[in-house]
């Protein structure tokens, strides 16, 4: 099996000088983006998830290889061409995986630490969750079913974990044009991150933003619309712990507890967050259907 370095590892000292570089400019253009208690409960949820990484990452690579090594339909080799099919290939995964975790609860229920800040800075992507690198494997699971080599993928999923840190920030504006047409930017990203109706479950892109144009959820960010960093309904705590299983214990609660039938208690699982088998919630298409409404009526 071919070797290929851990770059997130040796990515830490860049993530630490950037915030700094971050922090430095932001202060000096008066960019109110960081807050000491919230920074450092990033930085937690960032330790805990290299930590749990370990973990995670040998449950990942023996899944890919069981699949690799049993079920492989093709031997994608190891050369220029095979990485730069593996970039699309790989984004690609990442959308689905991204805009399932915000359509399905059990996905959510991890997804959502990446969400809970109510700041928006480098230090925000590095709030990831503890438990989804458990499960979320499944999206990639079709790469080395037709013939990617586990340890391409795995660089590769480490390589879109990069490029997506530095957009996580209020330093930079705009790209050039044609780099916004095609890429992720921070612009873009800036707008996954709100808690506006109208930039709900919106720009799930790792690093092309290609697939969201393609399929539907793509909103640019507006400036008579500032974004509003956070959830729906804010947890208000710096806890790591709380901010790693608040979702689990919520989403539990509403599954197991009082009177439901069966498949109303599976629905919780499975329906986007805020939905009630009682039809008294409200999803993201709901909330946005409503502040267009309102839109529309103060016309």
């Amino acid at each position: 099996m071919p070797e290929f370095p851990n770059i997130i590892l040796f990515a830490i000292p860049f993530f630490i000088i950037s915030m700094l570089l971050e922090l430095y400019v932001t202060t000096k253009e008066n960019i109110k983006t960081y807050e000491t208690k919230d920074a450092f409960s990033s930085i937690a949820m960032g330790l805990g998830n290299v930590a749990l990484g370990f973990l995670s990452k040998a449950l990942v690579l023996l899944a890919f290889m069981y699949v690799y090594d049993h079920f492989r339909m093709f031997t994608v080799p190891l050369t220029w061409w095979s990485f730069v099919l593996l970039c699309f290939a790989d984004d690609f995964s990442y959308y689905w995986f991204h805009r399932v975790s915000h359509e399905c609860r059990l996905f959510w229920a991890s997804h959502i630490v990446h969400h809970s800040s109510q700041k928006y800075n480098l230090s925000t992507a590095l709030r990831q969750t503890w438990s989804g690198g458990f499960y979320s494997f499944v999206f990639w699971l079709w790469l080395p079913l037709i013939g990617f080599h586990p340890g391409m993928i795995l660089l590769q999923m480490s390589i879109s974990l990069l490029y997506q840190f530095w957009i996580h920030t209020e330093a930079i504006n705009k790209m050039p044009k044609w780099f916004e047409a095609i890429m992720n930017t921070p612009s873009h990203h800036r707008v996954h991150h709100g808690s506006n109706p109208i930039y709900l479950d919106r720009n799930h892109a790792g690093i092309l933003i290609i697939w969201d144009k393609l399929f539907g959820t793509f909103q640019p960010e507006l400036e008579e619309e500032k974004v509003v960093y956070g959830l729906t309904s804010n947890i208000n705590t710096y806890n790591p712990l709380k901010i790693a299983f608040h979702e689990w214990v919520a989403m539990s609660k509403d599954s197991l507890s009082g009177k439901k039938s069966l498949g109303s208690r599976l629905k919780y699982l499975i329906k986007p967050p805020g939905w009630r088998h009682d039809g008294t919630g409200k999803v993201s298409n709901d909330l946005r259907k409503e502040w267009n409404m309102t839109k529309t009526t103060s016309k």
